[in-house]
């Protein structure tokens, strides 16, 4: 209970660090625009396929399991959509981007702490918490809902070519596709991706940044960051699904 208090409040005084006007904003920019490209730009594929295959196994396995005659055969377009917006795509995508680039910021910061460069920006008077962590978690709130986007987008196209290797007809799934969408889905699988980028960007850099030891602790660092940043989104994910669905 006392390591999780300390971890709080060191977690706590970092984001009071973190949460501060830019020094320069030109160096700002300079820094955000890198961390668009590594953050968000890197993702696009490992996001675009996995969504497609994806989209395609639930559109199949939909198909099969509704085998029954009465059931009309536009369920499968309604359960693969519904499945997609609502869980897949904000939930699954942030599990595997917190592998991804969560341990990516966390051994970045934790390679760079260990080899004493963020000592020697804060001995330059530069705040190091604001200069390398800001850009890392606006670049995660602004990209991650682009790459979830994506990702609902060519999981449905994966859940159509799914369907048609199961013999349901194009129709039939572009009606179960259309039939009585709720467009707040959508408000709602994005308010879930900001929070969850939030705390990939800030967990993962908190474990980087307070990493103590040597190339050893670099990777325990990333694997401590991957693992409790999973855990709060899942937590996140029943949270915010209670508060915004029921």
């Amino acid at each position: 209970m006392l390591k999780l208090l300390k971890h709080l409040g060191q977690y706590f005084i970092m984001m009071n660090k973190v949460i501060s006007k830019p020094e320069k904003f030109k160096v700002f920019w300079k820094q955000l625009l890198l961390e668009i490209e590594k953050v968000g730009l890197n993702s696009i594929g490992i996001v675009l396929f996995i969504s497609f295959f994806v989209g395609g196994v639930v559109s199949i396995q939909t198909a099969i399991n509704m085998s029954n005659p009465l059931l009309p055969k536009y369920l499968v377009g309604l359960a693969s959509r519904d499945s997609l917006i609502l869980e897949f795509s904000p939930t699954m995508i942030s599990l595997i981007l917190a592998g991804k680039v969560g341990s990516s910021i966390a051994s970045e910061l934790g390679s760079m702490r260990v080899s004493e460069q963020l000592d020697a920006l804060e001995i330059m008077g530069v705040n190091s918490a604001s200069f390398l962590i800001l850009p890392k978690i606006i670049a995660s709130i602004f990209f991650f809902p682009f790459l979830v986007i994506m990702s609902m987008g060519i999981g449905m196209i994966g859940a159509w070519i799914g369907g048609l290797s199961v013999d349901l007809k194009t129709v039939d799934f572009l009606s179960g596709l259309k039939y009585e969408f709720t467009p707040f889905y959508v408000t709602y699988s994005l308010v879930k991706t900001v929070v969850f980028a939030f705390i990939i960007a800030s967990v993962s850099s908190y474990f980087g940044y307070f990493t103590k030891g040597g190339s050893i602790a670099v990777g325990k660092s990333s694997t401590k960051a991957v693992v409790s940043s999973s855990i709060l989104i899942l937590v996140c994910n029943f949270i915010l699904t209670n508060l915004l669905l029921a």
